[in-house]
């Protein structure tokens, strides 16, 4: 034992002691800053789509269906994509992964600009920027907190995760203001110049591992060596799903979690703002009230989480989508020209149960799957993005024929009855059964 202690920092000019006695700040939380502000320069994408249907509408005549598509594009490939970024990272390294795909949503975004026919808006907004975004955001976070710190890990996941909504209150006052007063185009140009600006960030002050800078991770007793490049993760992250898939759990989580994002990225994010719009409402007021949305959705996100430590999560998540589908049904009520007192507290409360539905959904999938929880968790993701896609797409469509969003709203309150219905008939698992996932020819 004593040996194979010794052998990790062994070579002479190795480095794992004297940095960390010489810097009182560990370089991990420089990399957690440098992946914060990463994050929000990302985000700027996130608050676009919904400010841009009404001026596309206006300049190409393209409807309101074929605009949403690009947006579905773009949040099913978010989602999609997300499973098999973890593999990039650790097969080609952080910071090249981050620098390409911060490079792409840049392209995708200042491309637009030029565009003159509708599948242009497909190629740029919804396949660049959705493979660019999808291939950083949701692996990113996890990736930098699981080799850098083996100490508040929870902190820093929190602290990374409101990143994204920090930036979606930094950008949306900003773009909105950008289209109402200069059109869509300087604001797309933003978007792209936001992520180009932190590229230069991530690959001067982002490290791949600890071991990079000859440091131990925040908290570890032990240096730890940097792993060779992995070749096998994209091939487990396929074979946990099609054993995950056999499961009814699997089903009613990805189910419930798809109703999330169709009733949150999907609906609100997307759809709000020209809904408000077709009230009369500026388009600087309603997107303000989104940013409002992304304040208490940090603030949500952590309650939830102590209340996940707490309470039963079946439980936590029917009352999570029973409000939310109850608020769904109001919001037609509460639409007007002006912002007025219940508006302001439909918006509070949906900040609150925005994502809310993380924690329990991923405690849930902890007590099914075991060691293999954080994969199927990847999936269940991809699920939430797919039926913000949809109901992203639909939504357009829907307004199209229908001439309001009235009908969305309600149709979105009946799904969110549903997914409370969906997660209460989720059996508790017994102890052994969390190796469902693994022993596929057994548990199939």
């Amino acid at each position: 034992m004593t040996q194979t202690s010794e052998a990790a920092p062994a070579p002479e000019d190795s480095r794992p002691t004297r940095p960390a006695a010489a810097h009182r700040i560990h370089r991990a939380w420089f990399v957690a800053a440098v992946a914060f502000v990463t994050i929000i320069g990302a985000a700027a994408f996130r608050s676009l789509p919904g400010l841009l249907i009404d001026p596309l509408h206006q300049e190409f005549h393209w409807s309101r269906g074929t605009i949403s598509a690009a947006v579905s594009i773009n949040l099913a490939l978010y989602g999609l994509t997300a499973p098999f970024a973890a593999a990039l990272m650790d097969r080609f390294g952080i910071r090249r992964v981050v620098a390409v795909a911060l490079t792409v949503i840049a392209v995708g975004s200042g491309l637009t600009v030029w565009m003159t026919a509708a599948w242009q808006l497909l190629l740029c907004w919804g396949l660049l920027v959705g493979l660019g975004s999808g291939s950083m955001a949701l692996a990113f976070a996890a990736t930098v907190t699981n080799r850098w710190f083996t100490e508040r890990k929870g902190l820093v996941t929190g602290i990374l995760t409101a990143a994204s909504a920090s930036g979606q209150l930094i950008f949306l006052p900003l773009l909105s203001w950008i289209v109402t007063r200069h059109s869509w185009r300087p604001a797309a140009v933003t978007v792209a110049l936001a992520a180009l600006a932190v590229v230069p960030f991530v690959w001067l002050l982002l490290r791949d591992h600890p071991a990079d800078v000859g440091q131990k991770p925040y908290g570890a007793k032990e240096f730890v060596p940097k792993p060779e490049p992995v070749r096998g993760a994209a091939r487990r992250a396929v074979t946990v799903l099609l054993s995950a898939v056999r499961t009814g759990p699997f089903w009613l989580l990805a189910g419930s979690f798809a109703i999330c994002g169709a009733s949150t990225n999907g609906l609100i994010q997307t759809h709000f703002v020209p809904a408000a719009h077709d009230h009369h409402m500026p388009v600087q007021a309603a997107a303000s009230l989104l940013a409002v949305i992304g304040v208490f959705d940090v603030v949500g996100t952590i309650a939830s989480g102590w209340f996940t430590d707490r309470f039963e999560p079946r439980r936590l998540l029917a009352v999570y989508y029973a409000l939310r589908g109850i608020s769904l049904l109001f919001l037609p009520l509460l639409l007007h020209s002006t912002v007025h007192p219940p508006m302001i507290l439909f918006i509070v409360f949906y900040g609150l149960d925005w994502v809310a539905t993380v924690p329990p959904t991923l405690a849930l999938c902890r007590e099914q799957y075991g060691e293999d929880s954080a994969i199927v968790f990847g999936w269940v993701l991809a699920s939430h993005q797919i039926g913000a896609a949809l109901v992203a797409y639909l939504g357009g469509v829907a307004r199209d024929h229908f001439g309001r969003y009235d009908v969305v709203w309600y149709a979105s309150g009946a799904l969110c009855a549903a997914a409370t219905l969906m997660v209460l008939v989720i059996r508790r698992r017994r102890p052994t059964a969390a190796l469902a996932v693994t022993m596929p020819p057994a548990t199939a």
